[in-house]
């Protein structure tokens, strides 16, 4: 099957239950190139972020649940969804999606 995370206008990592990063698509190497981009692959991802965010991500690991808010950096606004994924029923890991929005989201309430 064709690599379709690479095709996505999105950041795609993946650690597993360690916190080391097991996966990153094509935009996630590309947002973190000053960090290392794809030779990130291997390394921890507690070891790329400062507190408060670091003991928050070690807390993710050991008693999995969803995080999700938003950022601004440079005039781009982004969504970020990180969250646990499983290997038969148990957390394995994280998975983190960073997405960019637009400063005037529309919000839709469908009933």
């Amino acid at each position: 099957m064709e690599n379709w995370k690479d095709g996505v206008n999105f950041a795609i990592t993946v650690c597993d239950a360690e916190g080391k990063i097991i996966e990153m698509n094509a935009k996630a190497s590309a947002t973190f190139a000053k960090s290392g981009g794809a030779g990130l692959a291997g390394k921890n991802l507690l070891d790329c972020h400062p507190e408060p965010a670091k003991t928050k991500l070690k807390k993710m690991l050991a008693e999995p649940f969803t995080n999700v808010y938003t950022i601004e950096k440079n005039g781009v606004k982004k969504l970020i969804y990180q969250t646990p994924w499983l290997r038969d029923g148990k957390p394995a890991g994280l998975v983190e999606l960073s997405l960019e929005i637009p400063a005037d989201l529309p919000h839709f309430i469908r009933n």
